[in-house]
């Protein structure tokens, strides 16, 4: 299985020429309506039949993840992203009514969503398959033709996604490029009519500079610390129940994952003891974890031990409540890393300094509302924000006080898949959003269109500006 990666790399050389290829097709026969529909039907049809194919792809590219995790987060949500596009599309298509406004009277306008032509598509290893077909179903329900580049850290589900998608597509209508870094650097740099990246924000820097000398539109979805906030109001038992399924599903390596906690002082204590029965209820003893995804690959690990070791040499209190699950030397073999909290870091901290991307979470408490918002915002502004409280005016005040890509109100993660929200973030934590019909437009071209009667009262405005024709011009610009 490791030699997928490398037996089945793409050439740099054929990047610009599959590109070509594609833009070549789109130009001689956009796809209308009846074979968009087809297209999504076809990909719906044949993802479903291979789910079990997925699965076992995903595993063995992370060493373990449980099956149900990827039900929820791969297979459900693409299919439900399928599901809603294929409702849609006819209305998405249509042209939109737009208001001329009376000065323009009699004409009239509208905004016609035209097909862009190649969308170029940069996905992640955290959630392969979700990460690379939800902006795809976009991207076909606009019209587009499509080039995928899947991440190298997961080269089995990549391939995966290879021969899925030439089941369904024609090889000019979709394509996909497998191989490390310097394709993915290479694939950047092609002049695709939009590009979109879904990865970290250093990686994001990266891509946009290489889209730059092309002009090409970028969609960039990164990443950051997104931040719980308690609210003094709001039960602890539930706030650890929910905060616990969105930090420690996917162990952690979820963009939009709780980042740290925000808690009242008062309470900390009692957080720390609800979060570690959250994670004993769940995971058990951890020594052999069916339910406990794995980190994807020894540098992740390696990155995510020293934040803890950094913790430690600074005297901070690292709560580990599986310490002495397993062997250590199994642990990490098996690229096990067991849940840890690190109780209020200092903003110097590697934990504060990074997004941290595992199941490590800081939990930080606060002596007033202010305090806490102040916090949050000292940070870049996050890809996600999760207040949890019962009184509107406070919750109402954290969400004009602050400001990140996406809100979920006393819960976490789901507005990831509300389908009518759009999904981006803001400056460090991405630019511009998909899903459902923020995808199709972001992938389509709004085309703005005047049509212009015959008889027009525009006809007269015309030198020489004189007597009644001066004295209507002034009369329009007062």
């Amino acid at each position: 299985m490791d030699t997928i990666a490398t037996t089945a790399t793409t050439a740099t050389t054929e990047l610009a020429a599959t590109r070509e290829r594609l833009r070549a097709a789109w130009q001689a026969h956009k796809p209308d309506y009846a074979q968009r529909r087809a297209d999504l039907l076809r990909l719906r049809d044949a993802f479903r039949a291979r789910s079990a194919a997925m699965d076992a792809a995903i595993r063995a590219d992370f060493g373990h993840r449980s099956s149900h995790e990827n039900l929820l987060s791969e297979a459900m949500i693409t299919l439900a992203e399928i599901d809603h596009a294929l409702s849609h599309l006819r209305r998405w298509m249509r042209p939109r009514r737009a208001a001329v406004g009376w000065r323009f009277w009699p004409a009239r306008a509208e905004i016609r969503p035209e097909p862009v032509g190649v969308v170029g598509i940069l996905s992640p290893w955290n959630y392969p398959v979700n990460l690379a077909l939800v902006p795809l179903v976009s991207a076909i329900a606009a019209g587009n033709h499509v080039y995928l580049k899947p991440s190298e850290h997961t080269p089995r589900t990549a391939q995966f996604l290879r021969e899925l998608l030439a089941e369904v597509f024609p090889e000019d209508r979709v394509a996909v490029a497998l191989g490390g870094p310097e394709i993915g650097a290479a694939f950047s740099a092609l002049p695709f009519d939009h590009l979109l990246f879904t990865g970290s924000t250093a990686v994001g820097r990266k891509v946009m500079a290489a889209a730059a000398p092309n002009l090409t539109p970028v969609t960039l979805e990164l990443g950051g610390k997104a931040p719980a906030l308690i609210c003094a109001d709001y039960p602890i038992e539930r706030a650890a129940a929910r905060i616990a399924s969105g930090k420690w599903f996917n162990a952690g390596q979820t963009c939009i994952g709780v980042d740290y906690v925000l808690v009242d002082a008062a309470r900390r204590d009692e957080l720390v003891a609800a979060l570690l029965k959250q994670l004993k209820e769940r995971y058990g003893d951890l020594v052999a974890p069916q339910d406990y995804t794995r980190i994807i690959n020894d540098s992740q690990y390696a990155r995510l031990s020293g934040y803890l070791d950094d913790a430690r040499a600074r005297g901070l209190d690292v709560v580990e409540p599986f310490a002495d699950s397993a062997p250590r030397e199994q642990r990490v073999a098996e690229r096990i890393f067991p849940p840890a909290l690190v109780i209020d870091p200092g903003a110097d901290a590697e934990v504060m300094q990074h997004e941290i991307f595992g199941p490590i979470l800081p939990v930080l408490s606060y002596r007033s509302l202010d305090e806490a918002i102040a916090r949050i915002n000292a940070l870049d502004r996050p890809l996600a924000l999760y207040p949890f409280g019962h009184d509107r005016a406070q919750i109402e005040r954290i969400l004009t006080q602050t400001l990140a890509g996406g809100v979920t109100v006393n819960d976490t993660l789901l507005h990831f898949g509300a389908h009518d929200l759009p999904f981006g973030g803001i400056g460090p934590s991405g630019i511009g959003a998909i899903h459902g019909r923020n995808g199709f437009d972001t992938f389509s071209k709004l085309l703005p269109v005047f049509h212009q009667r015959r008889l027009a009262a525009s006809d007269l405005l015309k030198p020489p500006y004189r007597g009644k024709i001066d004295a209507m011009i002034r009369w329009l610009a007062k």
